[in-house]
């Protein structure tokens, strides 16, 4: 089984990292592997509508999606992390996101996924709330923990002095990797995905 963290924050040591190893070695001590995928600092375009990866399930665009999205294809489950920036995840982490969700949806549908968010202070709970909608609309068991998934500090030392916030994320690694184990035990027992019905697309507008 194997898990990716992605961090959304362009720090790749900073607080959202210090937040993700937290569950990362959670994971590891219950031999569950991890990877961090770094998104970096280069520029994330958004996504056009081009609707391109309807057909080739990737991105015109081959940058860090479309990287992400290869490993996305053995992964077993995700944890989705970003510094607070207005209230909301980072830009590149929405950019990201926006494209990774449209494009790969099948590799999501049925891996367990949650977010994590890091914050000097306040907005925590609004960008938390924007990472779960990702992964709602794409059909994945959310995982959760014992309060919403945030941490709080200014530097990766301030982090490490939220006991509270640290304690969220081994918990959240914990509750990860027993999902994991439920889900590998009922494919073992023959416990298959519910059929999937032909998607109904409403619009409101005669």
């Amino acid at each position: 089984m194997k898990v990716i963290l992605v961090n959304g924050s362009p720090h790749p040591r900073g607080c959202t990292y210090t937040a993700l190893m937290e569950i990362a070695t959670q994971l590891e001590a219950q031999g569950v592997e991890t990877e961090i995928f770094q998104i970096g600092v280069k520029p994330v375009s958004g996504c056009i509508a081009c609707e391109r990866c309807r057909e080739t399930g990737r991105c015109f665009m081959n940058d860090k999606v479309n990287e992400f999205l290869d490993k996305a294809d053995v992964a077993d489950a995700f944890v989705f992390g970003s510094a607070v920036h207005f209230a909301a995840i980072s830009g590149a982490m929405a950019s990201f996101l926006d494209r990774v969700f449209f494009a790969g949806t099948p590799n999501f549908r049925g891996k367990p996924g949650t977010g994590i968010v890091s914050c000097r202070r306040g907005g925590s709970t609004a960008a938390f709330d924007q990472l779960n909608k990702y992964l709602a609309h794409s059909e994945m068991p959310i995982v959760s923990s014992q309060y919403w998934n945030m941490v709080h500090g200014n530097t990766p030392e301030e982090v490490k002095q939220d006991l509270e916030g640290l304690q969220i994320m081994r918990t959240l690694g914990s509750n990860m990797a027993w999902l994991l184990k439920c889900l590998d035990a009922g494919k073992a027992a023959g416990i298959e995905m519910p059929e999937k019905e032909k998607r109904q697309r409403t619009n409101f507008i005669r």
